[in-house]
């Protein structure tokens, strides 16, 4: 199938990604606490808060993981990941600092990009969108680097 309009045009077929999952799961839960912030705020109505394909997707991978470290015995529940204690610190507080600031990073690129990794890597790339091809470049340069300063600390 030919596509003549961008990978995230609403009218284009349906990508793959998993950041607009995230968006309708805050979205949700955030209704519980103040319904009509949620209704009138602009980022939160750009996507309907309801349990479809990408919010069961993201469960699923939870899910699948589970299923997968489950079967093949390495299961283990733990605060601070062995790698991460031999390499920084054995405090959950530095673990949790880091995985929080990192997360909010994440959220922020792949709204700014149009996307997260999964939906420019694999959508976006197979319907041969220039600035998914640069975003998923960029990625992968980002995580070469990333994991060359982990391995140096």
């Amino acid at each position: 199938m030919k596509c003549s309009k961008p990978w995230n045009d609403p009218g284009a077929p349906v990508p793959l990604g998993a950041s607009t999952g995230f968006l309708k799961i805050g979205g949700m839960i955030y209704r519980q606490f103040d319904e009509e912030e949620v209704r009138e705020n602009e980022y939160y109505q750009k996507k309907e808060h309801k349990v479809d394909w990408e919010v069961m997707m993201i469960l699923g991978v939870v899910a699948g993981a589970f299923v997968s470290s489950a079967l093949s015995d390495d299961f283990a529940l733990k605060g601070i990941p062995d790698m991460w204690a031999e390499n920084f610190s054995g405090g959950f507080g530095l673990r949790v600092t880091a995985a929080v600031f990192g997360g909010i990073l994440l959220g922020i690129g792949a709204r700014w990009a149009g996307g997260c990794t999964s939906g420019h890597g694999i959508s976006g790339t197979s319907l041969l969108s220039p600035i998914s091809w640069a975003a998923t470049l960029c990625f992968f340069i980002g995580g070469i680097a990333s994991a060359y300063v982990v391995h140096l600390l």
